[in-house]
């Protein structure tokens, strides 16, 4: 699938997903994904929520519009894209600068982690860049699905403001 992409696009956004096991959150993040031309969603065939009524009913139906590609191991796919000349953005409260300050206007894949614990360590570092979104509330984080949104809207805005 990645393939594909990587030979027909000449700046892919792909999503990749490190556990989200929440079907809803899952749906939520399909119909963002598919509302901002993500070109696949990648994910772990394990430790995944499901694509079932719930994931397709909370997408709008966008579940059949958005490839969603199931790996053994996000780790391989990461190395695949990086081959590939991608940019491997980490959404993080780890991060040290925002997705404002990075270059989102080449092939780029977000990821987005589980609703408890984030990405995982390991595929952390993996990445090229490790973005956080500014917080100016008591609560230190977003729904993953709200923290996605706000991701791969600025890929848009990027883009966009690319084409003025």
């Amino acid at each position: 699938l990645a393939e594909d992409i990587l030979h027909t696009i000449a700046s892919p956004i792909f999503l990749l997903l490190d556990q989200i096991s929440d079907v809803r959150n899952f749906g939520a993040i399909i119909r963002t994904a598919e509302c901002t031309g993500v070109h696949a969603i990648i994910v772990p065939k394990t430790g995944s929520a499901p694509i079932n009524s719930d994931t397709v009913k909370t997408s709008a139906g966008a579940a059949f519009n958005v490839p969603i590609a199931k790996v053994d191991h996000l780790k391989d796919a990461i190395y695949y894209l990086q081959a590939s000349e991608i940019t491997i953005v980490a959404a993080t409260e780890k991060g040290s600068q925002t997705p404002y300050e990075v270059n989102l206007k080449k092939g780029c894949a977000i990821i987005m982690g589980a609703e408890d614990k984030g990405i995982s360590d390991s595929i952390l570092k993996l990445s090229d860049h490790k973005t956080k979104l500014p917080i100016s509330g008591k609560i230190g984080s977003l729904n993953v699905s709200v923290a996605c949104g706000v991701m791969l809207y600025e890929v848009l805005r990027q883009r966009r403001k690319n084409l003025n």
